[in-house]
């Protein structure tokens, strides 16, 4: 709820003063004040938003040239797409970083201030957001060498010779998580003299200081722009990496979790549609740290979920799968999961650490080998190197198994993983080279070295229009019948991304989970055959209440009372409820 003047400019203090509690209450005074009267600039009535996801909430998430269309911008060909094929599915689009950037496919930001010149402007972005929510990536641990700060940085000029980390020799790096294997401690020299960067994820990629209030001054302040300008749904992206201490894992430190608290509290008064989305690919319990107490991120990315449901449907084994469903705490209210299958990045390997035995794992890791995938390595704790991600398309990572060389139900298996996604609780998010079933673009690999372009490929078109035309065609049918689940899903109060699930037992063929809406009115028991056979499940199992009657509401039959057995189809999924909407 929104505070009273006095009582927010001291909360504000009180927020800075446990992040930069070596720092005087009068300086810390003079930033909260700045960050009061900016709010006061544009204060709108905040209330809790109980509405702002539901079962009828999607996310899309892309590029600004994934989609791109002779004599226009790429954001108005992604408009266009969107309004020709997906504005009656999805009512929010996550368009991956659109700033001017030096490298990392625009994760290695210049500027925040103007939108990359070949993509569009600022304009074209608020033209997308009157036509649904615009989610945006405020890549908030690091910028690029090329930016102006950077130039200011290496000619000892304020204000960038203060905003980027560098360490002296006594600093003690030995317990640092890496995500990366390049060198993380880059020499460099200045007019200031040589310094010791900081680079978590590359060589372009400086990690910004933000011992430095100022740096956090102008991070909370580009949050509030992104607001202005249309961007209501913000992803923090690296967020875990932000501070660092000698020592330490510099990783989820607590003033990192105090940093994500305050920019949410801000935000929140500021406009109470803002929601807060953290990006921290990280084993699962650290991960859900970043609920806080539902005083941090509004929603967090359910990491192991990608790879748990490549280890079940390439395996043809539920176990694993179920055992972690049953352990996963339910989202506090006004918080919620955001479940994918894949995105512009690989499939991180660190979330199902501890989940997935070394053997389960090496399996698994074969498994993708035989099916196209790179790798991506990472320097661990005992300086070994072991696997960060899996670089490879959704598709191309389903399409066989070890009972399926040929791929005879390549498309079957890639539609139960998403079935098995859309069933859970969370809000569900769709890659765009997911939507329309891409494989592996190994040229594009071998043109950049860049092994993440196996899943980046952009797209004309006036050729996925031809596609999609054809009915038969691959892209066609996998288009085609997600939107279809969405469309049946987004109906549903039972799969509101809040409501009530309860992981059921139905061995190791078969994963289910029984959601109830938050009105206790609407029960669906969702469940998705993981093999390559038929499977018969005992409606008996099930324990549906006599008096009601039940639907399969996938195709709007009547489950009958007698019915004893129902036969599922290979990676077949069933949504049996009591309402039909």
């Amino acid at each position: 709820m929104a505070l009273p003047g006095d009582s927010l400019r001291q909360t504000i203090l009180s927020s800075l003063h446990r992040i930069y509690s070596e720092r005087g209450l009068d300086e810390l005074a003079r930033y909260a004040n700045v960050i009061f009267e900016r709010l006061n600039e544009k204060s709108v009535p905040n209330s809790q938003n109980l509405e702002g996801w539901n079962q009828s909430t999607s996310v899309l998430i892309t590029y600004g040239d994934s989609i791109q269309l002779k004599d226009q911008k790429p954001l108005d060909a992604l408009l266009n797409f969107y309004h020709h094929y997906l504005s009656d599915i999805f009512d929010v689009i996550h368009i991956l970083p659109f700033f001017p950037s030096g490298g990392d496919d625009g994760f290695s930001v210049i500027s925040y201030e103007d939108v990359d010149a070949s993509l569009g402007t600022w304009h074209n972005i608020f033209a997308i957001s009157k036509n649904c929510r615009v989610m945006g990536d405020l890549v908030i641990n690091h910028g690029s060498r090329k930016s102006k700060w950077f130039q200011q940085f290496l000619e000892d000029k304020s204000p960038g010779n203060r905003f980027f980390l560098t360490i002296d020799d006594g600093f003690d790096t030995a317990q640092v998580v890496r995500p990366r294997d390049h060198t993380l401690i880059q020499k460099i020299t200045t007019k200031g003299g040589e310094q010791s960067i900081w680079c978590t994820f590359s060589e372009d990629q400086v990690d910004y200081d933000f011992k430095n209030p100022d740096i956090l001054m102008y991070f909370i302040n580009t949050v509030l722009d992104f607001i202005d300008r249309g961007v209501s749904i913000i992803q923090l992206d690296a967020v875990g990496f932000l501070w660092k201490e000698s020592g330490s894992s510099c990783l989820n430190l607590d003033q990192t979790h105090s940093i994500i608290k305050l920019i949410r509290l801000i935000c929140e008064q500021y406009s109470s549609h803002t929601v807060i989305v953290t990006e921290t690919n990280l084993p699962n319990q650290e991960n859900l740290s970043y609920f806080g107490n539902g005083n941090e991120a509004h929603w967090i990315y359910n990491f192991p979920l990608p790879p748990l449901i490549l280890h079940t449907l390439l395996q043809g084994n539920s176990d694993v799968l179920r055992r972690w469903s049953m352990s996963m705490p339910p989202a506090l209210h006004g918080t919620a999961y955001l479940n994918f299958l894949s995105s512009h990045d690989g499939f991180g390997l660190r979330p199902i650490e501890g989940i997935l035995s070394d053997e389960e794992k090496q399996s698994l890791i074969t498994r993708l080998e035989k099916n196209g995938s790179l790798f991506t390595w990472r320097s661990s704790d005992d300086d070994t190197k072991k696997i960060y991600e899996a670089n490879i398309t959704l598709f191309s990572a389903l399409k066989m198994t070890d009972d399926d060389e040929a791929g005879q139900h390549a498309i079957d298996r890639f539609i139960a993983a998403h079935a098995i996604m859309m069933s859970l609780e969370g809000i569900p998010a769709v890659y765009i080279n997911s939507l329309i079933g891409c494989e592996n673009d190994l040229r594009a690999v071998e043109e950049t070295g860049i092994k993440r372009r196996i899943n980046r490929e952009k797209f004309e078109k006036q050729v996925i229009d031809e596609l999609l035309e054809d009915n038969s065609s691959q892209q066609a049918i996998v288009m085609r019948t997600i939107k279809q689940i969405l469309s049946i899903r987004s109906k549903q109060p039972a799969f509101h991304p809040n409501a009530t699930q309860f992981t059921l037992q139905l061995g190791q063929s078969l994963f289910g989970v029984w959601r109830q809406s938050i009105d206790r009115e609407q029960s669906i028991f969702a469940i998705t055959n993981v093999t390559s056979n038929s499977i018969d499940l005992n409606i008996q199992d099930l324990n549906l209440i006599d008096i009601e009657t039940w639907y399969d509401i996938q195709d709007g039959s009547s489950i009958s009372e007698t019915s004893e057995l129902i036969n599922f189809k290979p990676y077949q999924s069933v949504w049996i409820s009591n309402k039909m909407f």
